[in-house]
Protein backbone atom coordinates (compact mmCIF):
# COMPACT_ATOMS: atom_id res chain seq x y z
CA UNK A 1 0.00 0.00 0.00
CA UNK A 2 0.87 3.71 -0.59
CA UNK A 3 1.19 6.43 1.53
CA UNK A 4 0.33 6.28 5.54
CA UNK A 5 -3.11 4.83 6.77
CA UNK A 6 -5.03 6.84 9.16
CA UNK A 7 -4.07 4.72 11.99
CA UNK A 8 -0.67 3.98 11.65
CA UNK A 9 1.68 3.68 14.82
CA UNK A 10 5.01 4.49 14.67
CA UNK A 11 7.31 3.54 17.39
CA UNK A 12 10.21 6.46 18.46
CA UNK A 13 13.46 5.42 19.47
CA UNK A 14 14.18 8.03 21.87
CA UNK A 15 13.65 9.13 25.25
CA UNK A 16 14.19 12.65 24.56
CA UNK A 17 11.11 14.26 25.78
CA UNK A 18 12.03 17.32 23.82
CA UNK A 19 12.34 15.26 20.52
CA UNK A 20 9.63 13.30 20.78
CA UNK A 21 7.29 16.60 21.36
CA UNK A 22 8.79 18.01 18.44
CA UNK A 23 8.32 14.41 16.18
CA UNK A 24 4.86 13.90 17.50
CA UNK A 25 3.66 17.91 16.43
CA UNK A 26 5.31 17.19 13.10
CA UNK A 27 4.19 13.56 12.08
CA UNK A 28 0.41 14.75 13.32
CA UNK A 29 -0.73 15.73 10.29
CA UNK A 30 0.03 13.13 7.67
CA UNK A 31 -1.86 10.28 10.17
CA UNK A 32 1.00 9.12 12.47
CA UNK A 33 0.34 8.19 15.86
CA UNK A 34 3.78 8.25 17.52
CA UNK A 35 4.51 6.02 20.08
CA UNK A 36 8.03 6.47 22.25
CA UNK A 37 9.53 3.09 23.01
CA UNK A 38 9.55 3.87 26.87
CA UNK A 39 5.78 2.85 26.74
CA UNK A 40 6.94 -0.61 25.20
CA UNK A 41 10.00 -0.68 28.22
CA UNK A 42 12.58 -0.36 25.35
CA UNK A 43 15.24 1.31 27.09
CA UNK A 44 17.62 3.62 24.90
CA UNK A 45 20.66 1.76 23.68
CA UNK A 46 24.70 2.90 23.25
CA UNK A 47 25.27 5.03 20.06
CA UNK A 48 28.86 3.45 19.90
CA UNK A 49 29.27 4.37 15.93
CA UNK A 50 31.23 8.06 14.98
CA UNK A 51 28.12 9.25 12.20
CA UNK A 52 24.62 10.33 12.89
CA UNK A 53 23.15 7.78 9.72
CA UNK A 54 24.62 4.78 11.91
CA UNK A 55 23.44 5.66 15.29
CA UNK A 56 20.29 6.24 13.89
CA UNK A 57 19.85 3.08 11.80
CA UNK A 58 20.96 1.15 15.02
CA UNK A 59 18.71 2.77 16.92
CA UNK A 60 15.98 2.44 14.78
CA UNK A 61 16.12 -1.16 14.53
CA UNK A 62 16.57 -1.75 18.26
CA UNK A 63 13.40 -0.64 18.88
CA UNK A 64 11.53 -2.26 15.77
CA UNK A 65 12.67 -5.58 17.10
CA UNK A 66 11.20 -5.17 20.44
CA UNK A 67 8.29 -3.81 19.74
CA UNK A 68 6.98 -5.52 16.32
CA UNK A 69 5.95 -2.41 15.16
CA UNK A 70 7.86 -0.12 12.40
CA UNK A 71 10.10 2.28 13.73
CA UNK A 72 11.72 5.69 13.82
CA UNK A 73 14.74 6.76 14.91
CA UNK A 74 16.96 10.09 14.52
CA UNK A 75 20.31 10.61 15.34
CA UNK A 76 21.05 14.80 15.67
CA UNK A 77 23.90 17.23 17.18
CA UNK A 78 25.30 20.14 16.48
CA UNK A 79 28.39 20.88 14.50
CA UNK A 80 30.91 23.89 14.74
CA UNK A 81 33.06 24.66 12.06
CA UNK A 82 36.00 25.64 14.18
CA UNK A 83 35.75 22.35 15.87
CA UNK A 84 36.18 20.33 13.05
CA UNK A 85 32.22 19.37 13.03
CA UNK A 86 32.33 18.81 16.65
CA UNK A 87 31.33 17.44 19.12
CA UNK A 88 28.43 15.93 16.73
CA UNK A 89 27.36 12.79 17.59
CA UNK A 90 28.36 13.53 20.84
CA UNK A 91 26.33 16.87 21.64
CA UNK A 92 24.58 14.99 24.05
CA UNK A 93 27.30 13.82 26.31
CA UNK A 94 30.54 17.07 24.85
CA UNK A 95 30.54 17.55 28.65
CA UNK A 96 30.41 13.43 29.52
CA UNK A 97 28.09 11.32 31.25
CA UNK A 98 25.41 11.67 32.44
CA UNK A 99 24.51 14.05 29.99
CA UNK A 100 23.51 17.67 31.04
CA UNK A 101 22.32 20.47 28.78
CA UNK A 102 23.97 23.24 31.51
CA UNK A 103 27.41 21.30 31.37
CA UNK A 104 27.37 20.68 27.28
CA UNK A 105 26.43 24.15 27.07
CA UNK A 106 29.27 25.73 29.59
CA UNK A 107 31.51 23.49 27.56
CA UNK A 108 31.28 24.02 24.18
CA UNK A 109 30.96 28.19 25.36
CA UNK A 110 34.36 28.19 27.36
CA UNK A 111 35.77 26.42 24.17
CA UNK A 112 35.02 28.48 21.65
CA UNK A 113 35.62 32.18 23.93
CA UNK A 114 38.60 32.83 22.75
CA UNK A 115 37.65 31.26 19.23
CA UNK A 116 36.52 34.24 16.05
CA UNK A 117 35.11 31.60 14.35
CA UNK A 118 32.13 30.36 15.92
CA UNK A 119 29.58 29.31 12.78
CA UNK A 120 27.44 26.00 13.71
CA UNK A 121 24.52 24.09 12.39
CA UNK A 122 22.53 21.65 14.22
CA UNK A 123 22.31 18.57 11.87
CA UNK A 124 19.46 15.63 12.17
CA UNK A 125 19.41 12.23 10.00
CA UNK A 126 15.89 10.29 10.28
CA UNK A 127 15.93 6.66 9.80
CA UNK A 128 12.59 4.30 9.48
CA UNK A 129 12.38 0.91 9.41
CA UNK A 130 9.17 -1.06 8.83
CA UNK A 131 10.56 -3.76 10.57
CA UNK A 132 13.74 -4.80 12.04
CA UNK A 133 15.35 -6.61 8.63
CA UNK A 134 13.95 -4.12 6.85
CA UNK A 135 16.77 -3.76 4.22
CA UNK A 136 15.37 -0.79 2.34
CA UNK A 137 14.83 1.79 5.55
CA UNK A 138 13.41 5.00 4.41
CA UNK A 139 16.48 8.02 5.52
CA UNK A 140 15.97 11.19 5.44
CA UNK A 141 18.49 14.24 6.77
CA UNK A 142 18.21 18.02 7.43
CA UNK A 143 20.93 20.95 8.31
CA UNK A 144 20.31 24.18 10.25
CA UNK A 145 23.30 26.50 10.01
CA UNK A 146 23.42 29.89 12.74
CA UNK A 147 26.35 30.34 15.06
CA UNK A 148 27.22 30.18 18.99
CA UNK A 149 27.08 32.75 21.06
CA UNK A 150 28.56 33.61 24.05
CA UNK A 151 25.35 34.07 26.58
CA UNK A 152 22.05 32.69 26.38
CA UNK A 153 19.05 33.92 25.25
CA UNK A 154 15.67 32.77 25.10
CA UNK A 155 13.40 30.23 27.41
CA UNK A 156 12.04 27.54 24.72
CA UNK A 157 13.75 24.80 22.99
CA UNK A 158 16.29 22.60 24.08
CA UNK A 159 20.21 21.31 24.13
CA UNK A 160 22.59 24.34 22.83
CA UNK A 161 18.96 25.96 21.66
CA UNK A 162 19.43 29.08 24.07
CA UNK A 163 22.69 29.53 22.66
CA UNK A 164 22.55 28.65 18.88
CA UNK A 165 22.05 32.34 17.30
CA UNK A 166 19.99 32.68 13.70
CA UNK A 167 21.34 36.00 12.24
CA UNK A 168 18.39 36.10 9.50
CA UNK A 169 15.89 36.38 12.77
CA UNK A 170 17.98 38.20 15.02
CA UNK A 171 16.84 35.11 17.69
CA UNK A 172 18.44 32.11 18.70
CA UNK A 173 16.17 29.11 18.80
CA UNK A 174 15.19 28.48 22.09
CA UNK A 175 13.55 32.38 21.53
CA UNK A 176 11.06 30.81 18.34
CA UNK A 177 7.58 30.06 18.93
CA UNK A 178 7.34 25.95 18.53
CA UNK A 179 6.09 26.01 15.42
CA UNK A 180 8.38 28.27 13.92
CA UNK A 181 10.99 26.16 14.67
CA UNK A 182 9.32 23.30 13.52
CA UNK A 183 9.26 24.49 9.98
CA UNK A 184 12.56 25.62 10.22
CA UNK A 185 14.97 23.47 12.23
CA UNK A 186 17.05 20.65 11.38
CA UNK A 187 14.57 18.29 12.56
CA UNK A 188 11.69 19.97 10.87
CA UNK A 189 13.47 19.67 7.39
CA UNK A 190 14.83 15.86 8.00
CA UNK A 191 10.74 14.96 9.25
CA UNK A 192 9.26 16.75 5.66
CA UNK A 193 11.46 15.34 3.59
CA UNK A 194 10.65 11.88 5.26
CA UNK A 195 6.78 12.47 5.25
CA UNK A 196 7.20 12.97 0.97
CA UNK A 197 9.07 9.87 1.03
CA UNK A 198 6.71 7.85 3.22
CA UNK A 199 3.65 9.35 1.05
CA UNK A 200 5.37 8.07 -2.07
CA UNK A 201 7.25 4.63 -0.76
CA UNK A 202 5.07 1.18 0.80
CA UNK A 203 5.37 1.70 4.07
Amino acid sequence: MNGVPATQKLVIASGNSGKLREIRDLLAPAGIEVLPQSAFNVAEIEEPYRTFIENALTKARHASKLTGFPALADDSGICVDALDGGPGVYSARYAGEPGSDERNNQKLVDTLRNQPDRRAHYYCVMVLVRHADDPQPIIADGAWHGEIVMEPRGEGGFGYDPYFFLPELGKTAAELPMEQKNRISHRGKALARLVERIRQETF
